[in-house]
């Protein structure tokens, strides 16, 4: 698997909260972050459901994804542990030519699944063609004109997520146990880097899963 880049040092003496913690807690998604490596099972909780569920390091459930139409469905949420929406994904073109569009959701102060979103997309990924390992390209709608490349087959449960300069920000795989053995193609290790927005990449993960059809 291809090298995250490193944890930066921090100076606080007590531990930070994980990202799946942070959410559970109510508390923002930041963009620096520490390093953090989750447990991605591409499996739905809900019985005879299509989705994935996302696991911390504390081995707790973290996000999930729900998707009660077919595979590949045109629309599905990105929730947290709670079932708050954090995302919304659509599906905007068909053929070959197939874009992605991800919305931001944010609470609303009221209970239930749902949420505030956002009418302006977070970010969009188009599915490419020509690009020799280059599965797609995940633009950033805000105006910075970021983009980061998913490189690897799209069909495989190993890839890398790769800013523009090429640097490696995030990693798919296989998972293995403590003792080696690699466990099934649906259960993944994904490891993101400290310098990247952890729920961006969580949510072109699930884009991934949509492109091939794994949920």
């Amino acid at each position: 698997m291809a090298k995250v880049l490193p944890l930066l040092p921090v100076a606080s003496s007590s531990p930070s909260p994980s990202s799946a913690e942070r959410q559970c807690q109510g508390l923002p998604l930041g963009h620096r972050q520490r390093q953090e490596v989750y447990t991605v099972w591409m499996k739905s909780l809900v019985f005879n459901g299509n989705g994935c569920t996302v696991y911390g390091d504390d081995g707790g459930v973290a996000f999930r994804v729900d998707n009660y139409g077919c595979r590949g469905g045109r629309e599905v949420f990105f929730m947290d542990c709670a079932g708050r929406s954090l995302i919304r994904i659509q599906r905007k073109s068909f053929g070959m030519f197939k874009r992605w569009e991800a919305c931001r959701c944010f609470d609303d102060g009221e209970e239930g699944l749902g949420g505030v979103e956002t009418t302006k997309p977070w970010f969009k990924v188009k599915k490419q063609l020509a690009r020799k390992n280059v599965a797609a390209v995940v633009t950033m709608n805000d105006g910075s004109g970021r983009t980061y490349v998913i490189d690897g087959c799209a069909r495989k449960s190993d890839y890398k997520i790769c800013g523009a300069d090429g640097d490696v920000v995030a990693a798919v795989g296989r998972k293995q146990t403590a003792s080696g053995v690699v466990l099934g193609e649906d259960v993944l290790t994904l490891t993101v880097g400290s310098e990247v927005d952890h729920l961006l990449v969580l949510g072109v993960v699930v884009v991934c899963g949509l492109m091939n059809r794994c949920l």
